[in-house]
């Protein structure tokens, strides 16, 4: 009925999809686990994947003007890993390419950026734009920091990149997991709470696998290992059946090891992946004869001290709110990405949301957590459950390293 209709839109109507943002497509990678099937592949051999499998569902003369996509950590890529993505797919050189860095919210700020770009050129032009998040977590390299000036006398220590520039909150000196640990005690969220969280969301990845509900997962062709062997074609997420739920309760703190509740697995995992979202205004969907997924209604940041944010998910959803002009009882259902089980319970207890509602298909502790991907990863895993649970408006929240957090509103159009 979307592009059927025999009205042809007024001035005003027209005017408002000019300025109104839809999403097109998505398309993601499996996501695979750390040291995992992805190791051969640089992250932007990844991000290049998805921004094809993306445009493989669109009309071939679709112009792409800009592509903006969130990586955490670029050492040892090669400059500029957007461009490298853009041209490696195959996208004209004339394609404007941009590389986002907010953390784990890298992927779902690109969107907002993309979306704003869009609303500022008014559309008209039929051009549209990626959008999206890559990491490859397994081939951040260890760094020397004292090759550079020399070590006069005594070891040389390597730093682990994941960890420094990845998970380590530097205005603490802590492991972010430690960040987990301040959470579980400000909201007596207990060591069985988390398990039970992680249990679930494994049950609730495992179910959504097994129901074929991740429409937007684009196989990954890694090549052979020996020369003349046949690639490894990766089609499906790792990490859901991997997991042994009865030992879940059994392990050991991961970072407050004497007294801690944040284990290995009630928290997200290291991994690999990729994302991309092709964005658009919603009066050159009409033109192209593109039938879209979802609308944006709105999104937001919110911030607040570094060791806090864990919480920030929930300061960044009601700006969300607001400038989509919806409530939370408008939403159907919520992404909150797990970074630790905890985040998900301490937001859902601080936003009074129902438990029934959010992650719907699993999350980061399940799915896994690629670090540039997962803020675009958890807007196309909303829309799969808005698809297939009947909703209509959806809101995916993230918090990142440093305090902050990103949020954003969609609605299911298709």
């Amino acid at each position: 009925l979307y592009l059927r209709t025999a009205v042809r839109p007024s001035l005003k109507q027209l005017s408002a999809m000019s300025s109104s943002i839809i999403i097109a497509s998505v398309a993601r990678t499996p996501i695979a686990k750390f040291c995992g099937n992805f190791s051969s592949l640089k992250g932007s051999e990844l991000a290049s994947t998805v921004i094809k499998g993306a445009l493989a569902k669109l009309p071939d003369e679709l112009h792409i003007s800009e592509v903006i996509l969130g990586n955490v950590v670029s050492a040892g890529m090669g400059q500029a890993p957007t461009r490298q993505a853009v041209l490696f797919a195959g996208l004209p050189e004339s394609t404007v390419c941009t590389t986002v860095n907010k953390v784990c919210a890298s992927g779902m700020k690109s969107v907002m950026m993309a979306s704003q770009t869009l609303q500022c050129s008014g559309g008209g032009n039929g051009s549209a734009m990626i959008a999206g998040g890559f990491e490859s977590m397994t081939n951040i390299p260890h760094y020397l920091p004292t090759s550079r000036t020399g070590t006069a006398l005594g070891n040389a220590t390597l730093v682990d990149g994941v960890i420094h520039d990845g998970l380590w909150d530097l205005y603490n000196d802590q492991h972010m997991g430690m960040c987990g640990e301040k959470c579980a005690k400000d909201y007596n969220i207990s060591r069985e709470d988390q398990d039970a969280y992680a249990i679930e969301s494994y049950k609730r990845a495992q179910k959504a696998l097994a129901d074929g509900v991740f429409e937007e997962v684009v196989p990954v062709e890694v090549p052979p290992k020996r020369k003349g062997g046949d690639p490894l074609v990766v089609s499906q997420d790792e990490e859901p059946s991997s997991v042994k739920l009865d030992k879940i309760p059994t392990l050991n703190p991961a970072f407050d090891r004497k007294n801690g509740t944040v284990t290995a697995a009630n928290a997200s995992s290291l991994n690999d992946g990729a994302c991309a979202i092709v964005l658009m205004t919603e009066q050159d969907a009409i033109v192209k004869g593109i039938k879209p997924l979802a609308r944006i209604r709105g999104y937001g940041d919110a911030a607040q001290a570094p060791v806090d944010f864990t919480t920030t998910p929930s300061l960044a959803v009601p700006v969300a709110l607001k400038n989509s002009g919806c409530t939370l009882d408008d939403v159907d259902f919520h992404e909150i990405n797990e970074a630790f089980s905890v985040v998900a319970i301490a937001n859902m207890q601080l936003l009074n949301l129902d438990p029934a509602k959010v992650n719907v298909f699993g999350g980061a502790v399940s799915l896994g957590h690629p670090i540039g991907m997962s803020g675009a990863r958890i807007i196309g895993t909303l829309y799969d459950v808005l698809k297939n649970k009947d909703g209509s408006i959806g809101c995916a929240s993230i918090c990142n390293g440093g305090g902050g957090a990103s949020a954003i509103v969609i609605e299911r159009l298709e």
